[in-house]
C-alpha cells in the first residue's frame, strides 16, 4: 500500500488530528471519530487554568459555568432547540436512558407502552427490555421491511387500534432513530412522529449517527426528546446531550444536586461539554459548507470501486437513497466479512456480526432486514469522515482488491 498517497489532500480541509496519518485508512466514523484538532484546542483551557467548579460562586467558577451555559446554546442551535433544553449526560446510552426511563417513570405523567421497532441501537432496545422486566412496561417492537425502513401505517394502525389504557397513545412513548448506525437508513421520523404525536404519544429520536450529517431541527421533526452523542461528531467519548421538551416532566437518570435541570445530578465535565459544543459548531459549518455532498461522492465512488472489484457479488444492505451521506454497507458474495478485515490491516472498517468463541453470529439489523445468514456475515460497513479523500477511497480499494484475490 502506497503511504505517501495518504498526504494528498485538497487544501479545503481542515488540520487532520496526528493519528489519522499514520495509521490504516479510517473508514469507521459510525464507530467513532476522530476528535477534531480545533475541538480539543476548544477544550483544553478549562482541563487547565479554568478548572473551577461551574456550580461555585466565586470567581473560578464564573468562567466554566458560563462555558457550560454557552455550550448549550451552541448544541441547541444545532438542533433548532432552546439552550434551555439540552442537557448534557456521560454517553448516548445514558441519554436514550434518561428519555425512556425517565418518561416512563414521570413524576406527574408516567408512560406505560414503549413503541421502538427492530433495528434500533442496543441501547434503545436493552433499555426497553429492562423496563418491561423491571416496571411491567409493554414494550411493541415494529418490523422493518427489505431496506431497513419502518411504515408509517404500521406505528398508525397500532395506536389507532381499540387498546387497553397500557397501550393507549396518551400512556405511550415512541422511540425511533434517525439514522442506523449500520446500513445508515434515515427513518421517516417525521411522519413517525406526526402519528404519534396525533395519538397523544410522546416522541424521542436518537440522533447519534445523523447529527452533523443531516440537518435536524427538533421543532421540524416534531420529537419531545433527541439523542445527540460527541463521539460520532468529532468530539471526545463520554458526553452527549438529550433535548428535553419544555414542560416535559422525567424522572432523573442520576441522583443527587440540582446539576442540568435536577435530570442529571453530578459536577459537569466543563471540558467536554465545551468540547461537545465546539463539535456542534463545526458540524453546523459543515452542513452549511455541503460537506454532506462530498462524502456522499465518496461512498459511492467506494461502492462503484467495490462493484468493479467483485462483478454481480456485490449487494446493498439498506435503502439506495433514504440514507446517511457517508455510510456504506454492503454483503460481498462468497466473502466472510470477518476473515476480509483480518486481511486489511491497511484499512479500519467493521462489520455487523459478532464473534463468540470463533463462531460468527449475523448481525440483528441485517437479520430483522430479512437478509440471510450468509449475506449478513458477508456485509461490510464503511463510513467515511471529514478527512477522507478520494486519494484514501482508491488506496483502500487496492487493499481491499489484494485480499478478495
Amino acid at each position: 500500500m502506497n503511504r505517501t498517497n495518504r498526504t494528498n489532500r485538497t487544501g479545503a480541509l481542515p488540520q487532520e488530528p496526528v493519528g489519522l496519518r499514520d495509521g490504516p485508512v479510517y473508514l469507521d466514523h459510525n464507530a467513532t471519530t476522530p476528535v477534531d484538532p480545533r475541538v480539543t484546542a476548544a477544550a483544553l483551557p478549562y482541563l487547565m487554568q479554568d478548572f473551577g467548579n461551574p456550580s461555585s460562586s466565586h470567581a473560578l467558577g464564573r468562567r466554566p459555568h458560563e462555558a457550560v451555559e454557552q455550550a448549550r446554546a451552541d448544541v441547541a442551535r444545532l438542533l433548532g432547540a432552546g439552550p434551555g433544553d439540552v442537557v448534557f449526560t456521560g454517553s448516548g446510552s445514558e441519554a436514550n436512558l434518561l428519555a425512556l426511563r425517565g418518561s416512563v417513570l414521570s413524576p406527574s405523567a408516567p408512560r406505560s407502552h414503549v413503541v421502538t421497532q427492530a433495528t434500533e441501537h442496543p441501547a434503545v432496545l436493552a433499555t426497553c427490555a429492562a423496563l418491561a422486566r423491571h416496571h411491567g412496561t409493554q414494550v411493541t417492537v415494529l418490523p422493518v421491511g427489505a431496506d431497513g425502513l419502518v411504515e408509517v401505517d404500521l406505528l398508525e394502525d397500532l395506536l389507532a387500534r381499540p387498546a387497553s389504557a397500557a397501550t393507549a397513545g396518551e400512556r405511550s412513548v415512541v422511540s425511533m432513530m434517525a439514522a442506523n448506525n449500520e446500513t445508515g437508513a434515515l427513518q421517516p421520523v417525521r411522519e413517525l412522529a406526526a402519528v404519534a404525536r396525533r395519538h397523544g404519544a410522546l416522541v424521542h429520536c436518537d440522533a447519534a449517527q445523523a447529527a452533523g450529517k443531516v440537518e435536524l431541527d427538533v421543532e421540524d421533526l416534531g420529537v419531545d426528546l433527541l439523542t445527540v452523542v460527541g463521539h460520532k461528531m468529532y468530539a471526545p467519548k463520554g458526553v452527549a446531550a438529550l433535548h428535553v421538551r419544555a414542560g416535559l416532566d422525567l424522572e432523573p437518570v442520576v441522583y443527587g444536586g440540582g446539576q442540568e435541570g435536577g435530570l442529571r445530578a453530578g459536577t459537569e465535565n466543563v471540558a467536554l461539554v465545551v468540547a461537545l459544543a465546539a463539535a456542534a459548531r463545526l458540524a453546523a459549518a459543515d452542513l452549511a459548507e455541503g460537506v454532506p455532498e462530498r462524502l456522499a461522492l465518496l461512498r459511492d465512488r467506494l461502492h462503484r470501486g467495490l462493484e468493479q472489484l467483485h462483478p454481480g457479488g456485490v449487494v446493498l444492505n439498506g435503502p439506495v437513497r433514504e440514507r446517511l451521506p457517508n455510510t456504506l454497507n454492503v454483503s460481498l458474495a462468497g466473502v466472510v466479512a470477518h476473515d476480509l478485515l483480518a486481511a486489511l490491516p491497511g484499512v479500519a472498517a467493521s462489520t455487523g456480526s459478532a464473534c463468540h468463541s470463533g463462531q460468527h453470529t449475523p448481525s440483528p439489523v441485517l437479520t430483522a432486514m430479512g437478509a440471510d445468514r450468509d449475506r449478513a456475515l458477508g456485509a461490510l460497513r464503511f463510513s467515511v469522515g471529514r478527512w477522507t479523500t478520494p486519494a484514501d477511497v482508491d488506496l483502500a480499494l487496492e487493499e481491499i482488491a489484494r485480499a478478495v484475490r
